[in-house]
């Protein structure tokens, strides 16, 4: 992601539109991110795959059972103690 301070943004903003077209744009005022330009397609892309999330609660059967029956691989077997 490109990142750009706010008074480089303000002195190229056309520049910044285009790229924004390809990739999102992070905005920053003192070091700190404030915004990210980024194109329509891709904001309407972000809104609807946050729409597209399920909560566990809501499940189907089918996918809780294949979670229960779902093994982890065994060099990932250290992550257990994290849940103790």
């Amino acid at each position: 992601m490109v990142r750009v301070g706010s008074l480089e943004f303000q002195r190229k903003f056309g520049e910044f539109q285009h790229q924004a077209q390809r990739e999102p744009v992070e905005i920053t005022r003192h070091g700190r991110r404030e915004f990210v330009l980024m194109s329509a397609d891709h904001y309407d892309w972000l809104r609807a795959a946050a729409q597209r999330t399920h909560r566990t609660a809501d499940a189907f059967n089918v996918v809780i059972d294949a979670v229960e029956r779902a093994e982890m691989d065994a060099e990932h077997a250290h992550l257990n103690d994290l849940l103790k």
